[in-house]
């Protein structure tokens, strides 16, 4: 066996479930040192009903092509919506906007109720007043660990100047510049 051979084995035992020695709620701990961004990915079922969660992964990948990415537990109720989804939409929250992270952040028939919404792009549906947002026609699919990966091509976006709802430590905040 080469050298590579062996470390290649040795990753892939790394990288298979319950085979950390890594604490995964320690882990998690410091994770949250990491302030993010706090968005809401939406999509549509193909009779057209929304679907959203609140997700902190977001990244851009590319600008060029405009390419971006988000992650979702692989147990998730909502994967097999987006999985099969045409486009998802990425909604950036305000911190006027915290009621929303919090109502679609938890598992509900319908987290869409009391929302005020407008179909975008492959039927995902936009939220009015955010800071950001990024309509995405879904390109492929990795599989991270207990997560997937989605990579998605950004077909729309609009943005403005409002400010962003930050999270880091199991909280939300807000930006605050030192100049």
């Amino acid at each position: 066996m080469t050298a590579a051979t062996r470390d290649r084995i040795n990753i892939d035992n790394e990288l298979a479930s319950n085979s950390s020695s890594i604490d995964p709620r320690d882990f998690r701990n410091a994770l949250g040192s990491f302030g993010t961004g706090v968005t809401v990915i939406t999509a549509a079922v193909p009779d057209g009903k929304p679907v959203g969660l609140t997700c902190n992964s977001f990244a851009s990948v590319s600008l060029n092509p405009p390419l971006v990415l988000w992650s979702l537990a692989s147990y998730s109720p909502s994967m097999g919506v987006f999985q099969n989804a045409s486009h998802f939409a990425v909604n950036v929250l305000g911190t006027d906007q915290r009621h929303l992270a919090q109502q679609f952040a938890v598992s509900a028939d319908d987290k869409f109720a009391g929302v005020q919404w407008r179909q975008g792009l492959g039927g995902a549906p936009l939220l009015p007043g955010t800071v950001a947002s990024f309509e995405c026609r879904a390109v492929d699919r990795y599989y991270g660990g207990d997560h997937i990966i989605f990579l998605g091509a950004v077909e729309s976006y609009a943005y403005n100047r409002k400010e962003p709802l930050l999270f880091a430590r199991g909280g939300f905040g807000h930006f605050v510049s030192e100049s």
